[in-house]
């Protein structure tokens, strides 16, 4: 049975295949197209890693492909060993490479086995930051340093955050990272590339864990989307403009956004899974939420959260797991407006 994948678990390689992951207790799943554009697709492939019990996906500009897990190990004398892992993919269907610790920023036993869930983003010059929350429910961070080493675990502060961290690069190349708390949705920014990630503005309402989730909505610009904890829906927000309630009925998943282009215009698209289980698509102007966002049902009968990415012809895919654990996706239809063709099984 899989699991989920936190972040971009559909993407795009240099190549122009896609490929989709998942978790399963024996370590990560993948599926490759065979060709841009599919429709055939090779896999699930399998890369075995014990103990994995969250893991997340981020992908570079370079189209390197960064897996970030939490692991739990029992040692001889029983007690459970927590550290954050990490391995990489180079290119389309290539070998995984094998996984590294990061370790663990607690020292003592009893903090180290609550850390969070890690996340992670690749700035433009290809470096992975890595965050996660601490047992104390602050943010802590680890990148990669000069040479291919990592520097030490950095505390960037912070109190009572939650699992579902987010993490989003500009093309101006600032790292964003955003973290939900029990009423509010905490941001840090790096004040210029390359510095140390400091604390913003908090936004309020507070977030429902796991559904968060950025885009770059102009440069250097992200709008952050977010799904209200108290039941209104939708939320949207970025800095310099007011909040924005969007509708739709999420469940408790994560939300996936893709900005493309429709008819001409630049659009933002959105994808979750609905209360009912089917999944919902959302479609506004980039900037434009404001205006109004146009839902539609999408179908489907999702057992996870979707995901959205652009395939070698351009056109928008929507991809989700079934209950039975299999992978399914649907495609844009070649006619005006964002149409989706029927749902195929892979």
């Amino acid at each position: 049975m899989t699991g989920a994948v936190e972040g971009s678990w559909l993407v795009r390689g240099k190549d122009g295949r896609l490929t989709a992951y998942a978790r399963c207790p024996d370590g990560l799943l993948r599926w490759t197209e065979t060709r841009p554009g599919g429709p055939d697709w090779s896999g699930p492939d399998l890369f075995p890693v014990a103990g994995l019990t969250r893991l997340t996906v981020a992908q570079g500009a370079d189209t390197y492909v960064h897996f970030l897990g939490r692991r739990e190990r029992r040692g001889a004398d029983g007690t459970v060993r927590v550290d954050v892992v990490h391995a990489i993919q180079y290119q389309s269907g290539r070998p995984v490479t094998e996984w590294r610790s990061l370790g663990n920023p607690h020292r003592e036993p009893d903090k180290a086995a609550r850390l969070g869930a890690p996340t992670g983003a690749v700035d433009a010059k290809g470096t992975v930051h890595v965050f996660v929350r601490n047992a104390g429910g602050g943010l802590m961070m680890r990148r990669e340093g000069k040479g291919g080493g990592w520097e030490p675990w950095t505390d960037l502060r912070g109190s009572d955050l939650r699992d579902g961290l987010t993490a989003a690069v500009t093309s101006t190349g600032h790292v964003e990272v955003f973290a939900p708390t029990a009423d509010a949705l905490a941001h840090w920014i790096q004040p210029e590339p390359g510095a140390v990630p400091q604390r913003s503005h908090d936004m309020r309402p507070g977030p429902l864990p796991g559904s968060v989730t950025a885009v770059e909505t102009a440069p250097g610009r992200l709008t952050c989307f977010w799904t209200d904890a108290s039941g209104s829906g939708l939320l949207s927000h970025r800095r310099g403009s007011w909040l924005v309630t969007l509708g739709g009925t999420p469940s408790d998943g994560a939300n996936a956004v893709l900005r493309t282009t429709v008819d001409g215009y630049d659009c933002t698209v959105i994808a979750h899974r609905g209360t009912a289980g089917g999944i919902l698509f959302g479609v506004c102007g980039t900037e434009a939420e404001s205006s109004g966002m146009w839902w539609t049902d999408a179908g489907g009968n999702a057992a996870g959260a979707p995901a959205l990415a652009h395939d070698g012809y351009g056109r928008v895919v929507v991809a989700a797991f079934g209950p039975d654990g299999a992978l399914r996706l649907a495609r844009q239809a070649p006619e005006p407006g964002l149409v989706l063709m029927d749902w195929v099984r892979v």
